[in-house]
């Protein structure tokens, strides 16, 4: 059942309206990236001497390009783990084009769902960057005392959130926030188990990008099956 979520959300990863939601996230997140990072270096700028010398030795040390590359090394490390959720939160605000897209080709008998306030969709996406982000540093701060269990405990406490975030986000488009968290509740373990399935691709580089769109996409399958809705035709 989840697998066939999956694999009919992978068949359609070429839809257009897919790239466009992909593009649209990782766009944003390297205009936030680089505009922290330029702020970084105007606060560098503001608080620091041009130069500084060094006692006894007497060399000139240009200060600011030194910090400047310091912090360009630590953005760089920090984008290896902020990438995929920061870039998911911004997918976020567009995956309601993401569901429309696997609603039109799968369930086109449908109606149009209910609109849902943007201040919703902003908050929930916000939440799911930040329960993402968490995850992910609390994978990584007990997955230093896990030893050969570190791996399993990253897919387990990102399957729970990549999990619960998804279906809340697919859900709640028809059954507004409550009756997706009722329907969430029912169903955890089954939701669970798929979030760890979203969560295998996030140890791959680029492919890990991947990640909030196919998610959307599963979890709107996982959402119609759970619901009662079948497929309207065959993709």
């Amino acid at each position: 059942m989840i697998l066939g979520d999956f694999l009919r959300a992978l068949g359609q990863i070429g839809d257009p309206r897919f790239r466009r939601v992909l593009w649209l996230g990782l766009g944003l997140t390297l205009l936030l990236l680089i505009g922290i990072y330029a702020a970084t270096l105007g606060v560098i700028a503001f608080f620091t001497p041009d130069a500084v010398t060094l006692p006894w030795l007497g060399w000139s040390v240009p200060l600011h390009m030194a910090l400047g590359l310091g912090a360009g090394l630590v953005m760089l490390l920090a984008s290896v783990f902020l990438m995929v959720p920061v870039s998911g939160a911004f997918s976020g605000l567009f995956l309601d084009q993401v569901a429309a897209a696997v609603e039109a080709r799968h369930y086109p008998a449908l109606p149009p769902p209910p609109p849902l306030p943007w201040s919703e969709m902003l908050v929930d996406g916000l939440a799911f960057f930040a329960l993402t982000a968490v995850a992910n540093l609390l994978a990584l701060g007990l997955g230093l005392f896990a030893g050969p269990l570190a791996p399993l405990l990253f897919l387990a406490v990102n399957g729970f959130v990549l999990g619960q975030g998804f279906f809340q986000l697919a859900a709640m488009r028809r059954l507004g926030r409550r009756g997706a968290g009722a329907l969430r509740r029912r169903h955890l373990g089954q939701i669970w188990l798929a979030g760890v399935l979203m969560a295998l691709p996030l140890w791959v580089p680029i492919v890990n990008l991947l990640v909030p769109i196919l998610g959307a996409a599963t979890f709107t399958h996982m959402f119609h099956r759970l619901s009662g809705l079948r497929p309207a035709r065959s993709a």
